[in-house]
C-alpha cells in the first residue's frame, strides 16, 4: 500500500485526477491528513464512501508509530522508527500499536547493515515553552565524518517524504512542537528531493503551516542542492564546518573533497543573511585539533563577511575514536577570542548525551 502522508497538495491533486475526484477533494485529503491528523481513510469522513473506497484498493493513510524510546535525564527523548527498503528507498515499517514503549528497539537495528529493514531516529529536545524535534531524512549517511556515529554505520538509504513526516506525526509531543531541525541521521541536502516536499508539507497553509523560521536545516555542504535549497527557500541554514583549513577539515570530513569548505562559504556570501534568515555554522570542539588561536584566527577571517552565528559544540567521545574533547578552557578561549572579534559565539548546551541522543551519536543504540 502506498502511504498518503509525505504527499504534496499537487501529488494528492494528481492522485483525485486518476480517480475522478472533484478538485477540492485534494484539499480536504491534505486537512485530514496533516491538520487533523487521522490514521486511517475511514475517518475522512467528508469524502464519499465510494471515494474512500477507492483509495483503499492502493493507498493507505500511513502512519507508523514508533517501536521504542527513551527519556534522558534532561528531559531529551529519543524514539526509534523502523523502516524497511522498498523501490530503492526507505518507507516506514508498520508495527502495530502493540510494539509500542517496548524495551527491545535495539534488535530492530542490531543488524543494521541489511538492507531489508534499518532502524531511524528522531529526538525531541524540550527547553521551557520550545519543544524541537530533530528529525532524521536518511538511515546511515554517506559522508562518513569521523567523530559521527551515524556516519561510521555506512549509507542504508533515503527516506521517503512519508518517513521524515511520520516523524512529526507520531513522537508523543506531535502537538506541542514549535521547531524543527534536520540534524538527525543522514545529510538532508543528499536526500534534497523528499527533504524539499518534507519541508513543502511543514510550511504551506494546507499542511503544517509552520513558518519558515521555526525550520533549520544542517548541511556539510552538498553544493549542488545547497544552492537549489538557499534559492527555493527562506529557512534557515546551519553549516558544520569543524576546521578552517582544507587539509585539516579533509582528515575530519571526507565530504571535504568534493564540497570545499570555501566554496561552501563563496556561495554563501551571494545572499542576504541580514534579515529573518539566519545562517550559522557548527564547530565540534576537539582537542588538539582545531581548538587553537590559531584555528580561531583563520576562521575569524572566513566569517568576518557574515552575518552569521558560530555554535561550538562539545565533542561526545564516541567508541574507538583517537579524538577527544577539547577541555573547557580552551573552549572558553576560543569563543572569547570569536566574540572579541564581533562574530557571536556561542556554546551549545548538550542534551540527551546519556541515551546516546546528542549531537553525532545517533546509530540506533539506546544507551552506551
Amino acid at each position: 500500500m502506498t502511504p498518503l502522508i509525505g504527499k504534496t497538495l499537487s501529488e494528492l491533486k494528481e492522485i483525485c485526477r486518476e480517480y475522478g475526484f472533484p478538485a477540492f477533494t485534494a484539499s480536504q485529503m491534505a486537512d485530514w491528513l496533516y491538520k487533523k491528523r487521522v490514521r486511517t481513510l475511514n475517518e475522512m469522513t467528508n469524502l464519499s464512501k465510494s471515494a474512500r473506497e477507492k483509495l483503499s484498493a492502493e493507498y493507505e493513510v500511513g502512519r507508523v508509530p514508533y517501536a521504542d524510546s527513551i527519556c534522558s535525564r534532561d528531559g531529551t527523548r529519543k524514539y526509534l522508527f523502523p523502516v524497511e527498503l522498498g523501490n530503492g528507498m526507505l518507507q516506514p515499517r508498520g508495527l502495530g500499536l502493540a510494539g509500542r514503549e517496548q524495551t527491545a528497539g535495539d534488535d530492530i537495528v542490531a543488524d543494521a547493515r541489511k538492507e531489508k529493514v534499518q532502524g531511524i531516529e528522531a529526538v525531541m529536545i524540550p527547553d521551557e515553552d520550545r519543544r524541537t524535534l530533530c528529525v532524521s531524512s536518511q538511515a546511515g549517511c554517506k559522508m562518513g565524518c569521523r567523530f559521527c556515529m551515524t556516519g561510521r554505520q555506512g549509507f542504508h538509504g533515503h527516506l521517503t517524504t512519508a518517513g521524515i513526516i511520520n516523524q512529526f506525526l507520531e513522537v508523543e509531543e506531535t502537538g506541542e512542537l514549535t521547531n524543527t531541525v534536520f540534524m538527525g541521521m543522514g545529510e538532508p541536502l543528499d536526500n534534497w528531493e523528499n527533504v524539499s516536499k518534507a519541508i513543502e508539507i511543514l510550511t504551506s497553509s494546507w499542511g503544517f503551516a509552520w513558518s519558515p523560521k521555526r525550520i533549520t536545516l544542517s548541511t556539510i555542504g552538498v553544493l549542488p542542492n545547497l544552492k537549489k535549497y538557499l534559492d527555493g527557500c527562506s529557512c534557515h541554514i546551519a553549516v558544520s564546518l569543524h576546521n578552517p583549513f582544507h587539509g585539516q577539515r579533509l582528515e575530519l570530513m571526507p565530504a571535504e573533497r568534493a564540497y570545499p569548505i570555501k566554496d561552501t562559504v563563496e556561495l554563501l556570501s551571494q545572499y542576504d543573511f541580514s534579515g529573518q534568515r539566519r545562517v550559522s555554522f557548527e564547530y565540534i570542539m576537539f582537542s588538539g585539533v582545531n581548538d587553537s588561536v590559531h584555528h580561531a584566527d583563520a576562521l575569524i577571517r572566513m566569517l568576518r563577511p557574515f552575518e552569521c552565528r558560530v555554535n561550538l559544540i562539545r565533542f561526545h567521545k564516541i567508541p574507538d575514536s583517537p579524538l577527544n574533547t577539547s577541555p573547557m578552557q580552551a573552549i572558553e578561549r576560543f569563543q572569547n577570542g570569536m566574540n572579541a572579534a564581533g562574530i557571536l559565539t556561542t556554546l551549545r548546551a548538550s542534551r540527551g548525551e546519556d541515551i546516546l541522543a546528542a549531537c553525532g551519536m545517533l546509530s540506533g543504540k539506546k544507551k552506551a
